[in-house]
């Protein structure tokens, strides 16, 4: 194959066109011509299993614990740098992003006395807040990306809209999904879920601190158990605590499956999407 720019002899250009070039009097040389070609790969990639994802990142796996940052810079970066990967191979990508890094709306309600219905609201701002943090670090590593808010605030993000959302994905943008549902009691959690099956996604894709489901926290049992494979069904009724019940019962009446994973683990996502074998599938 020819690259692009590609200086060659008329001989050897006759025999890769098969057959003669036209000649234009005064503009080509005798010796030798300038091949223009569109670039093409020179090597194949792995078909995605997932070609539209919605990955949902909870705000705890954005925060530094050791310097207390609510958003850790290395870990945005490192987020880029893996959703680039997913731009390669073809993925649609759609991101819901949790605030717990900067207010919890139901944890504030129980620690201070604040109003749920307004502990919830805040919470959602804070969603929006880290939605912009991943824009600014994802556009500038070069990724087209537009952030979708449920709670009109057209001066910084664009008013979800199902039909635009899609548009979006198919041009190859990334979109942030902020402000949850833009309703109070609902979760982030219930947000992807619903997320999803709005935008028709083949999978969820859901980065915490561990590397899975667990049959008990893993951070308080060291005898935990790890799942490989559970069923809606078996989540909800064993309460493995992956999503809200709400959330879950959403994925399992469209039969959208769901991949728990850690953060930590570098190329995580993209193995996901390539259906090889990481944390817990939940089907």
């Amino acid at each position: 194959m020819l690259p692009l720019h590609h200086r060659t002899d008329r001989g050897s250009l006759k025999s890769f066109l098969g057959g003669g070039v036209k000649r234009d009097k005064g503009m080509i040389d005798d010796r030798v011509l300038l091949v223009h070609l569109p670039y093409m790969p020179a090597t194949s990639y792995k078909k995605p299993k997932y070609r539209r994802i919605v990955l949902k990142i909870s705000g705890e796996a954005l925060r530094n614990d050791a310097t207390g940052q609510a958003i850790d810079s290395d870990v945005l970066d490192r987020l880029a740098e893996e959703l680039k990967s997913l731009r390669a191979i073809g993925t649609q990508v759609a991101l819901v992003v949790g605030g717990g890094n900067i207010f919890r709306g139901l944890a504030g309600a129980r620690s201070n006395g604040t109003d749920r219905t307004t502990g919830d609201n805040m919470g959602m701002l804070a969603t929006v807040i880290n939605g912009l943090a991943l824009m600014d670090r994802l556009e500038k590593s070069g990724l087209e990306v537009r952030v979708m808010t449920a709670i009109p605030m057209d001066r910084i993000a664009e008013p979800f809209i199902q039909r635009r959302a899609t548009r979006h994905l198919e041009r190859g943008r990334i979109v942030i999904f902020v402000a949850g549902t833009g309703n109070p009691y609902c979760t982030t959690d219930y947000a992807a879920a619903l997320r999803a099956n709005e935008m028709g996604a083949d999978a969820i894709l859901k980065a915490t601190k561990v590397d899975g489901v667990y049959d008990k926290d893993p951070m308080k049992h060291k005898d935990a158990k790890r799942y490989v494979k559970v069923s809606h069904a078996e989540a909800l009724t064993k309460r493995l605590g992956v999503m809200d019940a709400e959330a879950f019962s959403l994925c399992e009446a469209n039969k959208l499956p769901i991949i728990v994973f850690s953060m930590a683990e570098r190329g995580a996502i993209k193995k996901a999407v390539l259906g090889q074998s990481i944390g817990t599938l939940v089907v």
